[in-house]
């Protein structure tokens, strides 16, 4: 068979490159110019398909016939989501189901036999450490979806990306003011304000974060506006846990509702100290 290259692609500020097959690729858009089989930014960026096209007529069959994920990192059948290395940052991937589900306000998301695609994204974050070149501790990762003002594309993603250092200095100072209620946080993280909460358990395999925002009656009144942030934490007396953080996009206030801004696509913290 003929590929096409693989590329990386960006889905929260603009698709750069998109992998596929040949056919995929042309199938997929057209009679846009292709260069390599990679669309360019300016055809990918009108596209909010691209991202579901990269997985579903790539990564998926590659992974069915092939047995490779490629140009995917990890495709889990079985469990419904790829993993994908985003196109910035030198340790960024995404997590993507391999259903269409195209984002935060998507109801399916809530249906009783919805994955739990936060756990899987906790799980994948062996990846970004992999890229780091060194352990992370807990609270030095971060989960991210942006809201429906604030993505390009109309497919589920997850970031999984280190979490910006100044972001995990304000959630340490005010660790003990989280507790098991949705509360507001008592600073602005990245400039804009959150809701926080903590969760129990090494893992997220008994709670699934979507459905805790959708408790809240603004979130379930409206999901494409709320925008949520996981980072893994350690309790004051060493149970390990999880800090959410719900924010929503507000025209009032500038706020495009991008938790992803609580990300470091740079990674500062895994640089040698």
């Amino acid at each position: 068979m003929t590929f096409c290259p693989s590329y990386p692609i960006r889905p929260g500020r603009g698709v750069k490159q998109v992998p596929n097959r040949v056919a995929a690729c042309a199938a997929a858009i057209g009679g846009v110019l292709l260069a390599g089989c990679a669309l360019g930014a300016r055809g990918a960026a009108h596209d909010p398909h691209a991202l579901w096209l990269v997985v579903h007529d790539a990564c998926v069959p590659d992974q069915r016939r092939l047995g490779s994920p490629s140009p995917c990192a990890e495709v889990d059948l079985a469990a419904g989501y790829a993993v994908l290395k985003d196109i910035n940052g030198p340790t960024q991937f995404l997590l993507i189901p391999t259903a269409r589900v195209s984002g935060i306000e998507d109801p399916a998301l809530l249906s009783p036999e919805a994955p739990n695609y936060w756990a899987e994204a906790w799980r994948a974050r062996r990846h970004v450490e992999r890229r780091a070149d060194r352990p992370l501790g807990r609270d030095e990762i971060a989960l991210a979806v942006n809201s429906a003002e604030a993505r390009t594309q109309d497919q589920l993603h997850i970031h999984i990306d280190c979490v910006r250092p100044a972001v995990r200095a304000a959630l340490r100072a005010h660790a003990g003011e989280i507790g098991a209620r949705w509360a507001p946080f008592p600073v602005p993280l990245a400039g804009d304000r959150y809701l926080a909460r903590w969760v129990d358990g090494p893992d997220l395999a008994g709670a699934d974060p979507f459905r805790l925002l959708a408790a809240l009656p603004r979130a379930r009144a409206a999901m494409g506006r709320e925008t949520l942030v996981v980072t893994g934490a350690t309790a004051p007396d060493g149970r390990p846990g999880f800090i959410l953080l719900a924010g929503r996009a507000d025209p009032a206030t500038n706020d495009r509702g991008s938790g992803e801004a609580l990300q470091d696509h740079r990674c500062a913290l895994a640089r040698p100290r």
